[in-house]
């Protein structure tokens, strides 16, 4: 994945400090905003940079059944309409039999900023709400704000490479009402289709997902898994807003949206 970005002083976020060793919770070394970049198109690219103590583990946007999301507020920002997190392929860890997705020892995750007004400066502020785990998960929270820029920081260009690819082939979706939701079923119609492990999201606010089960045959890849709303009954689901990501060691490849069956 090629991204081009220009930096430019006068249009950079402004000054600010990563979080004060003091502040920060167990399993946490240091948490920071790397300084923005300016894209071609006017946005800016950050990075929330967290490194973990030997032994910890935080969670992808997607963790499984046991993790714990994070969850941004940038209120705080100056000139920021909207922030987009840009999530580098996880890991599979596996824990006390349970299957999560998420990171160990550092992660870099790029955040694309859309300024309300691109010919002004931008400050970006963000308090995170997030999970720490090494034996036991714990909740953790930083305030953090962007420092000025410093040029291209390779730590951003290598998380941006990791990022998955869009899928090439159209995905295909079977929803059945279960009791307490809907199950879907969505698969990729290309018998060798990499990645041995699965996501299935929905983007809908208190859905819960469970871990998808993956099967092949001639038909190709098939991940399913139960989507359960709130009310704990079944519900209207958007095929569109369906979104698979097939995860190897190698990569990953990501799906948005799924076509009836």
């Amino acid at each position: 994945m090629t991204r081009i970005f220009l930096c430019t002083a006068a249009l950079a976020c402004a000054l600010g400090a990563s979080a004060a060793a003091d502040e920060l919770p167990p399993g946490l070394v240091a948490a920071e905003l790397l300084p923005c970049w300016v894209a071609s198109d006017g946005t800016r690219i950050t990075a929330l940079r967290l490194d973990l103590a030997p032994g910890w583990k935080t969670y992808w946007r997607s963790p499984g059944d046991t993790g714990i999301p994070p969850h941004f507020g940038w209120e705080a920002s100056d000139n920021v309409a909207a922030a987009e997190p840009l999530w580098p392929r996880p890991e599979v860890i596996l824990s006390g039999g349970e299957r999560t997705l998420g990171y160990h020892d550092e992660l870099v995750l790029p955040i694309q900023l859309t300024p309300r007004d691109k010919g002004q400066p931008v400050t970006a502020r963000v308090s995170v709400d997030f999970g720490l785990c090494r034996d036991i998960c714990v909740p953790a929270h930083v305030e953090l704000q962007a420092p000025a820029p410093q040029g291209e920081d390779p730590r951003i260009d290598a998380a941006l490479a990791q990022t998955p690819e869009p899928g090439e082939y159209v995905a295909r979706c079977t929803m059945t009402d279960i009791a307490d939701g809907v199950q879907v079923a969505v698969r990729i119609g290309k018998p060798e289709t990499p990645g041995d492990t699965a996501a299935l999201e929905l983007a809908q606010n208190g859905v819960w997902v469970s871990q998808p089960v993956l099967t092949r045959d001639a038909r190709g890849l098939t991940a399913t898994a139960d989507f359960v709303a709130p009310s704990g009954k079944p519900f209207p689901l958007d095929p569109a807003a369906v979104r698979l990501t097939l995860i190897a060691p190698e990569g990953a490849i990501e799906y948005q949206g799924c076509a009836p069956a």
